[in-house]
């Protein structure tokens, strides 16, 4: 257990003072001109003790510049409908930038609200005035929102507050979890058996949440010091977490369809095996592929957002994975229940139906936490679906743990035949075995 206590006290040392938002990069004239303001950053302020801060490498050039921010609240898209002029009138306030640093308090609020800031100079609405090649000016952008004590320190934007909180809790409970169960799971991986590669497919789906809740941890930890982070972390959180996503629809529709992981093994024509088909097949790939296809998609989609997960599902890529989940959810149902409404063993109808609460748990969770987020307000709405996918999927693993695990279920029905089940050893070899 040393390793996995070494690795919760790295933990512990990563929960450190948090600091503030950290915005770096290069005022631009022509890119103001461009877009009529350039877009600098969004943040969420909680309401009270909100502060921006920015500094300035060269404030003589800024002073030549007039150079500016504009803060707006909520920015709303009318303004592209306005003239240069008008839309920069527009602004909550205004920061004029003279001096090295600059300090400004956002005016209190009693909701959350989302503020934007651009920044805009002398040359942003002239559009015959030549800007001339006197350099860029380079600038650190910090915004911070009030912490527990109410001192603006918190660098969480207020949709993104709680997560790192939620991640150390996930992994506190991965933790203990593994202290109880990695023993008794280690000797069923060891002794192999019928359900030994539905062991290991889903060990391998676990150990990549995992390491995908702990990258985002650091990320996190990481982020509420510096306010950068290590996006490299984050970026890999994310993709472990897809991986682990295509790897449990691969096993839940092996299980289902019958499409056996092991391809050496004759196919059986019996419930809840399905005979390696060109029809079967591509329905499995098909359904795979697919998915990470619009995973990738939705990473994609959402690169420019910091640390933003896809489980928030603001694209297209996301509508379309829902409707894949929801139309997986169906296709499994239908084929569970032309195996239970034909099944006259008790003992193994229980099986399928515990079976089929994990696999609707896992595919349908998403959509409906989508839906459910709908009443929650705007800052909220993406930390319930991401930190409710999370939690109702580590409840699906757990229903197909025990399951596959419980010696007083899974071995009795396969007992009574091996070959009605996914992905079992042939009776011969059940019998060598055992």
């Amino acid at each position: 257990m040393s390793p996995l206590i070494a690795t919760l006290v790295g933990l512990l040392l990563l929960s450190g003072d948090v600091c503030g938002k950290t915005v770096t990069g290069v005022f631009r004239s022509d890119a103001a001109r461009q877009q009529r303001g350039q877009f600098i950053t969004k943040f969420m302020y909680q309401g009270e003790s909100g502060v921006i801060v920015c500094r300035l490498d060269n404030p003589a050039l800024a002073v030549e510049k007039e150079s500016r921010l504009l803060v707006y609240q909520d920015m709303d898209s009318d303004l592209d409908n306005l003239s240069c002029s008008d839309r920069l009138g527009r602004a909550r306030f205004t920061i004029p930038l003279s001096e090295e640093e600059h300090n400004r308090t956002i005016p209190r609020r009693q909701a959350p609200t989302a503020w934007q800031v651009l920044y805009a100079d002398r040359y942003t609405c002239q559009e015959s005035a030549v800007i001339p090649s006197i350099g860029d000016l380079s600038f650190t952008v910090l915004l911070f929102n009030a912490d527990s004590a109410g001192n603006p320190l918190e660098h969480f934007s207020a949709e993104e507050a709680g997560l790192h909180s939620f991640y150390f809790l996930l992994l506190l409970a991965y933790f203990i979890s593994c202290c109880i169960y990695v023993q008794p799971l280690l000797q069923a991986l060891r002794k192999g058996g019928p359900m030994h590669t539905v062991l290991k497919v889903l060990t391998t789906v676990l150990a990549l949440q995992l390491c995908s809740a702990l990258c985002n941890y650091i990320h996190l930890g990481r982020f509420s010091r510096d306010g950068t982070g290590l996006p490299l972390m984050g970026s890999l959180a994310e993709l472990l977490d897809m991986v682990s996503q295509v790897s449990m629809l691969y096993l839940l529709l092996s299980l289902c369809m019958g499409w056996t992981l092991s391809r050496g093994r004759k196919p059986q024509s019996r419930p809840l095996q399905w005979e390696q088909s060109p029809a079967s097949t591509a329905v499995a790939v098909g359904g795979v592929v697919t998915q990470g296809v619009l995973l990738l998609w939705e990473q994609y989609s959402v690169l420019e957002s910091e640390h933003r997960s896809y489980h928030a599902q603001q694209s297209l890529a996301g509508l379309l994975l829902i409707a894949l989940r929801v139309s997986l959810a169906v296709l499994l149902a239908s084929v569970l229940y032309q195996i239970i409404s034909t099944e006259r063993s008790t003992l193994k109808r229980d099986f399928y139906l515990c079976f089929a609460k994990g696999c609707f748990l896992w595919f349908l969770c998403h959509p409906v936490l989508v839906l459910l987020s709908a009443i929650f307000n705007e800052h909220q709405r993406e930390k319930v679906v991401t930190i409710g996918v999370i939690i109702c999927q580590s409840i699906s693993m757990v229903i197909l743990y025990q399951l596959f695990l419980s010696r007083s279920l899974y071995w009795e029905v396969s007992s009574l035949s091996s070959v009605s089940l996914p992905l079992t050893m042939s009776r011969a070899n059940h019998r060598g075995h055992y």
